[in-house]
């Protein structure tokens, strides 16, 4: 099976300080010692580069650019990427109106899409209340404390 592996997931992961970097890093060990594929959507790596170069007292990393690169190139070799694919548009502007989704949760939406474009019904995440909403278009949120 194939997981969509969330942003705050590569973050964590690739984090080593942060609290939850070993919790994180054993799902993932898990998910592939089972046979599962893990991937991302450039999404996720457009969310990762902004969180790691916002500056700390943004909520972010406050890392450089240059520091984030090798970051980015080391998660684009373990989780690959799911195509960006034309069609992902017009399953987003579904799910934002049949959702009544706003805000921040129009990104999660998107990624919602990408999976259902890509037949991707699980997503590991720290976040499952995000895509709770989504379970009727077959969606499964994991979080990584459950694996």
């Amino acid at each position: 099976m194939i997981y969509l592996v969330d942003t705050n997931i590569l973050l964590r992961i690739l984090h080593r300080t942060d609290p939850r970097h070993t919790m994180v890093r054993h799902a993932v060990r898990t998910l592939r010692v089972d046979g599962h594929e893990l991937r991302t959507t450039p999404q996720n790596f457009i969310e990762f580069w902004n969180a790691c170069t916002r500056p700390i007292d943004r909520n972010g990393f406050g890392l450089t650019p240059a520091q984030t690169h090798q970051l980015l190139r080391t998660a684009e070799r373990v989780f690959p990427l799911l195509p960006d694919s034309p069609a992902t548009y017009p399953e987003w502007r579904r799910l934002v109106v049949d959702y009544s989704v706003s805000g921040v949760q129009v990104h999660d939406a998107r990624l919602v899409a990408a999976m259902i474009m890509h037949h991707v019904t699980h997503i590991l995440t720290l976040n499952i209340s995000d895509f709770e909403r989504y379970a009727s278009e077959g969606i499964v949120a994991v979080d990584p404390a459950t694996i």
